[in-house]
């Protein structure tokens, strides 16, 4: 297999992975754990969403939570929205780019934010205009990509039309969201590299849940067919509340081991983030699906013969 000299990684527990935890951990606690990541070298993290309060009260301390991160050169801050209004907010705070997401799978739509497919597009298309106008990055996610829980078919086509309206638009990036971990190497490989030859000069990411195990096993395929961008959350906590079968991330201390292991550069502390996956497990108060985390680096001493 092909794979590149390095790859960026983009950190979500903050926002993707919190958000599926049964319990808040206070503000504090969020800049905390943002700070420790930053410090970890992860240079773009998914620090929390603006929406309505009554919908997703544990985000109603976003403007604080984004205020209260250090700043450092390099450090991308991103916040993921619904609407105008969530926009407008996440710019008034500071953000520097803007994540809208539109579902392939209109069920999925309709149970996420409470409308179409086509109604979500024609939003997102005025959301990532106007964060473009306001100086500011937008990326437009496409959930569901690989695969509905609620068993409509989602033909690549439909999802290349999609990703192809939020360019239009003018996205600078492309993420493919695996939301309930439905793909397989090979989608992920022909659907990445379609997208890298109908839209060449447009960032793409790849948003994997371990749902299924297969979360690595899609790297893989995604770095064979050309790309450099993956999210991770550390310990492989996450997965949307308003969402059918909707597991966990992809672990990020289990990605840059493999990196590591496979001479890929991330720019990321691991050790750090372990740290970070210590911390998180004390504050959420019970153990995470993150197999790195648990067992630790290997230790070539241990398999020795013994004398």
């Amino acid at each position: 297999m092909k794979a590149p000299t390095s790859i960026t990684i983009r950190e979500v527990s903050p926002r993707d992975g919190l958000q599926g935890e049964p319990v808040e951990i206070g503000t504090e606690a969020k800049i905390d754990l943002i700070n420790q990541l930053a410090d970890a070298g992860l240079p773009r993290i998914n620090v929390t969403s603006f929406v309505s309060p009554k919908a997703v009260p544990r985000m109603a301390d976003a403007a604080e939570v984004v205020a209260g991160v250090v700043r450092r050169p390099g450090l991308e801050l991103d916040a993921s929205v619904p609407n105008v209004r969530g926009a407008e907010r996440a710019i008034a705070a500071g953000i520097d780019t803007v994540v809208v997401f539109v579902a392939a799978s209109n069920e999925g739509n309709l149970r996420n934010v409470g409308r179409s497919t086509e109604e979500s597009m024609v939003e997102t298309s005025e959301v990532i205009r106007m964060v473009r106008s306001a100086g500011k990055k937008a990326v437009g996610t496409v959930a569901l990509a690989f695969g509905s829980p609620y068993g409509d078919e989602i033909p690549p086509d439909r999802v290349v039309e999609l990703a192809g309206r939020f360019v239009a638009a003018g996205a600078n990036g492309i993420s493919l969201g695996d939301t309930t971990g439905e793909a397989n190497p090979r989608a992920v490989h022909e659907l990445v590299r379609r997208l890298h030859t109908e839209y060449p000069g447009v960032e793409l990411a790849l948003h994997l849940h371990d749902t299924r195990g297969l979360a690595l096993a899609n790297v893989l395929a995604g770095m064979d067919a050309g790309a450099t961008h993956f999210d991770g959350a550390v310990g492989g906590i996450g997965g949307s509340p308003f969402t059918k079968d909707a597991g966990g991330n992809l672990a990020t201390e289990d990605l840059l081991y493999m990196c590591a292991s496979m001479g890929v550069q991330t720019g990321v502390d691991l050790d750090a983030v372990l740290g970070t996956y210590q911390f998180l497990e004390k504050v959420l108060g019970h153990p995470l699906p993150g197999k790195l985390g648990q067992l630790g680096r290997s230790d070539p001493r241990s398999q020795e013969e013994p004398a």
